[in-house]
């Protein structure tokens, strides 16, 4: 992008990784962007399981789970950044004018601390934390630390969302990961103008109610391409 390019907003849109982008963490992924501005980016891969479910989750954070309709869903890889941090990302609790992401200002108490298991250390331990690097909860939600996501999405890192879950309440609809993926000032663009990531506005339909294994697909269908179209040496959208 040019210093004559006006800025790109890309909140509420995925990230496609193009075939050529061949790090662990973001192969054939599909990122959603919950901001983005001059600051830099943060997003969660919704197309990468873990091998830890809600039920197990939920048993590390020491809450009962009752849900039965989550017990047996993936908590993703939602990034390489703070990995035992958790992020619930899910429909709109509340009608709410979109809001930046300042600097956390959340009480430690109210976020999730799991117990350390017997096999291993503080890596094991999922938590949901407000210090991510970027900017600003709403204090006025449903919960007590949620970010209002232009185009009707939400992000909770309070324990309270899993409370709520726990007592068989909470958001319908939800995906939750373990850490994140953080790109800083120019970073992303740069990355989209060497033909890493196409990019297209996001559907809430992919990342709730699409099978993992045809996310991929499904994402780059909004565009109206197939896998098979696609080159490393491709342009972006």
């Amino acid at each position: 992008m040019s210093a004559d390019s006006p800025p790109i907003n890309l909140t509420h849109h995925f990230l496609i990784a193009m075939p050529g982008l061949h790090d662990e963490n973001f192969s054939r992924s599909v990122v959603y962007l919950c901001e983005h501005s001059e600051r830099g980016a943060l997003g969660l891969v919704i197309n990468k399981p873990s091998d830890l479910d809600m039920q197990a989750l939920f048993q590390k954070v020491d809450l009962p789970l009752s849900r039965p309709d989550l017990a047996h869903l993936p908590v993703f890889q939602g990034g390489p950044v703070h990995t035992e941090r958790g992020f619930v990302l899910h429909e709109s609790m509340r009608p709410t004018a979109p809001i930046s992401w300042p600097e956390a200002q959340t009480n430690p108490a109210s976020d999730v601390q799991a117990k350390p298991t017997a096999q291993s250390g503080s890596t094991s331990r999922p938590s949901t934390d407000s210090n991510a690097e970027s900017e600003s909860y709403s204090d006025k939600g449903v919960y007590a630390s949620t970010m209002a996501i232009p185009g009707g999405l939400e992000m909770t890192t309070s324990r309270d969302v899993l409370e709520a879950l726990s007592s068989g309440a909470g958001p319908r609809k939800l995906l939750i990961s373990l850490g994140y993926a953080a790109w800083g000032q120019g970073q992303l663009e740069s990355e989209i103008a060497e033909n890493s990531w196409l990019t297209v506005g996001a559907d809430p339909e992919v990342i709730f109610d699409t099978p993992i294994e045809h996310r991929y697909e499904r994402a780059l269908a909004l565009l109206g391409l197939q896998a098979w179209m696609l080159s490393p040496d491709a342009g972006h959208a």
